[in-house]
């Protein structure tokens, strides 16, 4: 077992965190699903596997590694339909996005709002902390609780377990502070609230730019929002890391929402993380003159680039990255500044169009670019 790192560490690398399942633990959760194996086998696998691609990332120069998500199926749903007061179901249809459709499961309330301390993310967590070397630390990767409020249909019963939407807030905001407390408890020192709520409001205030009735509506979810995350963060220890990616959805290298940040980016400068990982692979997310609003002057926030794209094969041009790095300079201090690709490889099992050794390939030109550029 290593030693728990007991400071905020700030890396000019970093890396969302998940990636390419390999093929022997598609088929052995594919076999489990299909009963052919035990959870225990399964569990082999995994393990197995998760040793594997902690390895590759150390190898890759990463100082805080994950367990590539290979305890999941998907990158929310199954943190949220086991924390307490969910259920997971069937919906009608599925998420649509830009040229492919995902399955159709989801989560929904199914009683009141509380932690799970038996949540099978804990148990995840402990063995990936029992094989990483020293020297490097761990990182914790869970969906932020924005996913629940007023998302998809996971707050619609609300009405049926509560009298009123404060107290759902708030039973939520404690249930995440009670869950980030026992993964510091188990050691973690390094957390990351992954959340695309951002990139959808984006998409709704933009569309109801010319309606004040619904314009209003979101405003009110994002304040929402900021309530229940900085409330879930209050009192936590003062040596655990909270970062967010503000993901605008991938799935088999396609997208869900577009817009630049300056709706939201009010919003996102109030909320209390040490770290925002910013998606500007491309033009859909615009220029960074709303950085200067979501770092809000803060010395203690890093705030990473995500200027190279994780959807595909082809490498960067290190001098147009470097330009890019040095045009959001203006508004971010280059000490409070690092690099990662826009999203992980695999937000879900299934994976964006590249190989396991386009990944790793991409992962060291990041690495080379912020050496030379943000060390």
């Amino acid at each position: 077992m290593t030693e728990t790192i007991q400071t905020k560490l700030h890396y000019h690398f970093d890396h969302v965190g998940s990636y390419l399942r390999p093929e022997r633990l598609k088929l052995a959760r594919e076999a489990f699903s299909k009963g052919n194996i035990d959870h225990d086998a399964l569990l082999e696998v995994q393990h197995s596997e998760i040793k594997k691609v902690v390895d590759e990332q150390v190898k890759a120069g990463l100082l805080a590694v994950t367990d590539g998500e290979f305890n999941r199926s998907w990158w929310h749903l199954d943190f949220l339909g086991q924390l307490g007061g969910f259920e997971f179901y069937e919906q009608e249809d599925s998420y649509h996005f830009q040229g492919a459709k995902t399955r159709t499961t989801n989560v929904r309330l199914n009683g009141t709002v509380h932690a799970n301390l038996k949540h099978p993310f804990f148990d995840d967590f402990t063995y990936l902390k029992s094989i990483v070397p020293d020297g490097i630390e761990v990182k914790q990767t869970i969906p932020s609780p924005s996913l629940i409020i007023n998302r998809d249909h996971r707050s619609d019963l609300w009405s049926k377990y509560y009298e009123q939407w404060s107290d759902f807030l708030d039973d939520l905001a404690q249930a995440y502070h009670e869950t980030l407390q026992h993964f510091y408890d188990l050691g973690a020192r390094y957390i990351q609230l992954d959340d695309t709520t951002w990139a959808y409001l984006i998409a709704q205030l933009n569309k109801n730019k010319d309606n004040p009735v619904a314009y209003a509506e979101y405003e009110k979810t994002a304040a929402d929002d900021v309530y229940v995350i900085n409330k879930a963060l209050a009192g936590l220890p003062d040596d655990l890391k909270i970062s967010t990616h503000i993901c605008r959805g991938n799935f088999k290298s396609t997208y869900l929402f577009e817009g630049s940040y300056e709706p939201v980016a009010k919003y996102l400068g109030q909320l209390n993380y040490d770290g925002f990982f910013l998606e500007y692979d491309d033009a859909r997310s615009g220029d960074f003159q709303p950085l200067a609003a979501i770092w809000n002057n803060r010395q203690n926030v890093e705030i990473v680039l995500g200027l190279l794209t994780s959807k595909s094969a082809d490498l960067e041009d290190e001098t147009d990255v470097a330009n890019r790095i040095h045009d959001a300079e203006q508004y971010v201090p280059v000490q409070n500044l690092a690099l990662s690709t826009q999203c992980g490889f695999s937000s879900t099992e299934e994976g964006n169009v590249l190989t396991i050794p386009d990944q790793w390939q991409k992962l060291r030109l990041v690495k080379k670019i912020a050496d030379k550029y943000l060390a």
